[in-house]
């Protein structure tokens, strides 16, 4: 593909497509590019949900369910000339195949309807740390953090398929490689230990790239660790960023000169090759 000098993306997802406007225009802007980038989102938004409410604003003629409720997305669609639109499927749903259709295929086609030269994309999204209760021995889906990437990815892949043979973002091959292949990766913990911290000690969490810990008031004005075990934190919202600019600018990763503040040069360079093998190896 051909290096990019300036895009127009429009994000249709939920939150791990949100999480790109944190790093991705400084990155783009750091290495002389041009970005447009706007966001047709609802936190925790499956594929079914996004075809409902785009079917309910087809048959209704005020109703409205994009940016604030403000806009229909054909209105979004057809507005300016995007480049690029990215599809996903919420991360909850992502290692089940069998959520994903007909409402991708049903997705697709009206993007294409109403923004028929933009090319559409899919963001493979990544697995939860490896705390997440719902991955643990004794959790809900009976998986683990690998199962949970492997059934992912390959949802991903099929879905790419289904749908003519789009491009993967691979950002949760990213994460996943960057888990790995870190000095000190995050080791995970007995979920006992969150019964004996007390403020402001947190469980650890050295060299994760998703998730966070913070102390929190409830209602009755107690303390108690609220854990966030599935959203990328800086440290990989930089790699997604990363990981997004390589893939769908065509230019390598070593053109990023943005070096956000809370995160080590060190671990930068670390992540920027990251986002490179990733993209250059592809899922």
């Amino acid at each position: 593909m051909d290096a990019k000098k300036s895009l127009k993306v429009l994000n249709i997802g939920n939150s791990f497509s949100n999480s790109l406007k944190v790093f991705f225009p400084d990155v783009v802007a750091s290495a002389g590019c041009e970005l447009y980038l706007e966001g047709a989102s609802h936190g925790g938004c499956e594929l079914h949900r996004h075809w409902k409410y785009i079917s309910d604003e087809e048959s209704d003629g005020v109703y409205s369910m994009y940016q604030d409720r403000r806009f229909k997305l054909r209105e979004i669609l057809a507005r300016e000339q995007w480049d690029i639109v990215s599809i996903q499927q919420a991360s909850h749903y992502s290692w089940k195949y069998e959520t994903y259709q007909p409402y991708a295929k049903n997705i697709y086609d009206y993007i294409k309807r109403f923004a028929p030269n933009a090319e559409v994309v899919i963001q493979q999204t990544w697995a939860y740390r490896a705390d997440d209760p719902r991955l643990l021995t004794s959790g809900l889906w009976g998986i683990n953090q690998t199962e949970m990437y492997e059934r992912l990815t390959d949802a991903y892949k099929r879905l790419s398929a289904d749908l003519g043979g789009l491009r993967i973002v691979p950002v949760g091959l990213a994460v996943q490689m960057a888990r790995a292949k870190q000095e000190k990766p995050f080791e995970n913990y007995s979920p006992s230990l969150l019964n004996t911290l007390r403020w402001p000690d947190l469980p650890p969490q050295a060299g994760a790239l998703v998730g966070a810990a913070s102390w929190a008031k409830d209602a009755e004005g107690k303390l108690y660790i609220r854990r966030d075990c599935i959203h990328l934190n800086k440290r990989g919202e930089f790699l997604q960023a990363c990981v997004w600019f390589a893939k769908l600018y065509g230019r390598p990763v070593s053109e990023v000169t943005f070096k956000p503040d809370m995160i080590a040069d060190d671990d930068i360079e670390f992540l920027k090759g990251i986002a490179q093998e990733a993209v250059d190896k592809g899922i």
